[in-house]
């Protein structure tokens, strides 16, 4: 069976410095994948390779065994594969509501008031889902830090292709009930709609929560796989970044 997303010996370089150094993982369908490392292992440029926000300078990355070489971001979104940013990204000015239905409306293959009326019930199911109901008319910057979070996981989710989500720290600096909501709706939408993740953390006790399989990243390279307590207990990743993790 062909894997969901793909990597082949990527490489991704920055003058002299390569970021990411003949990176091959394999994510099947339906998994929940944890990519962990410490800071500068080129996690984040692994993120943004697969999703096409950067062009690798060499190796490849498949979605459903198809080539992805050359794709933008939003043509690769379109395909069902798309990521969160550590700094959220979102449309300050427009009420939770509109920045919920813009993703779908740019990605529906329905048009007119029947795809229009679809994509408002989505939008209304995520903002009971995450008890934000009550601000739904309010503009997106008034929202805290923790629920701009939120809210951006969520607009992934009314993208009615998605297939992979590529989630890069999203529990960083953000309340416990908000780091539980996300949970929540990552094991919702993996459980009701078969979505594969790739979610980059530091956060190991959510990693073990989630994740039945972590990927290590260490200076650009991929040094382990398995799950948490396989590779924690690896010398080389414990003096690079677990060690005071797990203490």
């Amino acid at each position: 069976m062909v894997a969901l997303l793909e990597t082949r010996n990527l490489v991704k370089r920055f003058g002299g410095f390569v970021a990411t150094n003949n990176v091959s993982i394999t994510i099947e369908r339906g998994e929940i994948r944890g990519l962990i490392g410490p800071n500068g292992a080129g996690k984040t440029t692994l993120a943004n390779l697969i999703t096409g926000v950067q062009m690798p300078s060499a190796g490849e990355i498949r979605l459903e065994g198809q080539s992805l070489a050359s794709l933008e971001p939003h043509e690769i979104a379109r395909k069902g594969l798309l990521r969160t940013f550590q700094v959220c990204r979102l449309f300050g000015n427009l009420t939770l509501l509109d920045n919920l239905l813009l993703p779908y409306l740019a990605c529906a293959d329905k048009a007119g008031r029947h795809g229009n009326a679809e994509g408002l019930e989505r939008a209304q199911a995520f903002l009971a889902l995450t008890k934000l109901t009550r601000l739904a008319d309010a503009p997106a910057k008034s929202l805290s830090g923790g629920q701009r979070a939120l809210l951006q996981v969520c607009c992934g989710f009314m993208i009615p292709g998605l297939k992979c989500y590529v989630l890069d720290e999203p529990f960083a600096g953000i309340n416990p009930v908000i780091k539980d909501s996300i949970i929540d709706l990552i094991l919702h939408e993996n459980r009701t709609r078969g979505i594969t993740f790739l979610i980059v953390s530091h956060e190991m006790s959510v990693m073990r929560r989630l994740c039945q399989k972590i990927t290590v990243m260490i200076e650009g390279r991929v040094v382990a796989e398995g799950p948490l307590e396989e590779v924690a207990a690896r010398d080389d990743v414990i003096t690079a970044y677990l060690g005071k993790a797990m203490a």
